[in-house]
C-alpha cells in the first residue's frame, strides 16, 4: 500500500512523541505537532533554523551543551549509527525539560546521507505533577506564582515525613535551592524578568523531580524539597541533578540570553532533630555554597 503525502504528514504529525528532521548542515526542515506541544516552540519558530540557536539546545546530565560538537544527531549523520540517549531540551519558557531521544539518518534514494530525524520522548513526571497541582489548588495550598507547592504545605509535609521516619525509619532528606543573583535580575531587567526566573526555576525543578518528592517556594527566591528514602549520597545525586538541569536554562531579553543557576544546601534527617533544626542545617549547607562561588551544592554531614 502506497501512502500519499498528506496521510504521511498526518501520521507523523499524530504521533505522540517529538519529531524533527535536519540537513547536513543541521537546519530544521521539519518539525510535528508533538515536538511543538514538548518544546513550547511552533513549526514556524523554528524551521530554516538550527537547534542550537537557541532553540533546543541539549544538555546532557552533566550539563555540558550538545549542540557545539557533541549532538548525538550530528554524530549520527556523520557516522550512519543510530543512537539513543536522555538529555535535557530547553523549553521556549526557559526551563529544562528531560527527553530520551532516538536518532537515525536520512538517506536519498542513492543511499546517500541527505540529513537526519530526531524523535524526543518527554521523560518528566508530567502526569503525576499536574495531578499534584490540582490537589494543591483545591487544598489553597499553591504557590500562585510558581505553581509549586507553598510553605505552608511545605511546613506539614515536613511534619509529616518526620513523624514517618521516626516510627517506621523510613530516611529522608531535604535541599534548599536559592536562586544567584537574584537580586540583579529584578534591579537590571526588572521584575517581571524576576518573576520569570523563579518560573523557570520552578518548572524545571517540576520536570525533573521524582513523583514522591515534594518541592515548594519556602520564600522569595527560595526553595524547599523533601526527598525520600535515601541518605547522603542519594540526596547528594538529587542535588546535583536539579543544579545542573537549571544551569542548563535561560531566558531570553532583547535578543541577550539570561543563564540562570542555583546554590544549593542538603540535609539528611537525624531521628532526635526538629524539623527546625533540620531546615537550618540545609540552610547552613546553602549559604557554604554561597560562599564557595554559587552554582554548586553541598551536603551537610549526617
Amino acid at each position: 500500500m502506497k501512502i500519499d503525502e498528506n496521510t504521511y504528514r498526518r501520521i507523523v504529525d499524530n504521533l505522540h512523541e517529538g519529531l524533527y528532521f535536519v540537513d547536513t548542515d543541521r537546519v530544521i526542515t521539519y518539525w510535528n505537532k508533538a515536538a511543538e506541544r514538548i518544546s513550547g516552540f511552533s513549526a514556524e519558530e523554528v524551521v530554516g533554523k538550527r537547534c542550537q540557536d537557541n532553540i533546543l539546545t541539549h544538555i546532557d546530565a552533566n550539563g555540558h551543551q550538545l549542540c557545539m560538537g557533541l549532538c548525538p544527531l550530528a554524530a549520527t549523520i556523520q557516522d550512519r549509527e543510530l543512537r539513543e540517549a536522555e538529555v535535557f531540551l530547553h523549553h521556549k519558557d526557559g526551563h529544562r525539560v528531560p527527553v530520551a531521544v532516538r536518532c537515525s539518518p536520512l538517506t536519498n534514494g542513492d543511499g546517500a546521507v541527505i540529513g537526519g530525524v530526531e524523535i524526543f520522548t518527554d521523560i518528566s513526571h508530567r502526569e503525576a505533577n499536574l495531578l499534584r497541582i490540582k490537589e494543591l489548588e483545591e487544598l489553597a495550598f499553591l504557590d500562585p506564582l510558581t505553581r509549586l507547592a507553598s510553605r505552608a504545605y511545605m511546613e506539614k509535609e515536613l511534619a509529616i515525613r518526620l513523624e514517618e521516619s521516626r516510627r517506621y525509619g523510613m530516611p529522608f532528606g531535604v535541599l534548599f535551592v536559592d536562586v544567584d543573583h537574584f537580586k540583579t535580575f529584578n534591579d537590571t531587567w526588572g521584575h517581571a524578568t524576576g518573576d520569570q526566573v523563579l518560573k523557570v526555576v520552578a518548572d524545571t525543578i517540576s520536570a525533573n523531580g521524582r513523583p514522591f518528592d515534594a518541592f515548594g517556594r519556602w520564600g522569595g527566591e527560595e526553595f524547599l524539597g523533601i526527598i525520600r528514602h535515601t541518605g547522603r549520597e542519594g540526596l547528594a545525586v538529587a542535588g546535583e541533578r536539579h543544579r545542573r538541569a537549571i544551569a542548563g536554562a535561560y531566558i531570553v531579553r532583547d535578543d541577550e540570553k539570561l543563564t540562570v543557576t542555583v546554590s544549593l544546601g542538603g540535609a539528611v534527617f537525624r531521628p532526635t532533630e526538629s524539623a527546625e533544626n533540620l531546615v537550618r542545617r540545609a540552610d547552613e549547607a546553602l549559604y557554604a555554597s554561597k560562599r564557595a562561588g554559587r552554582n554548586r551544592l553541598t551536603v551537610a554531614p549526617e
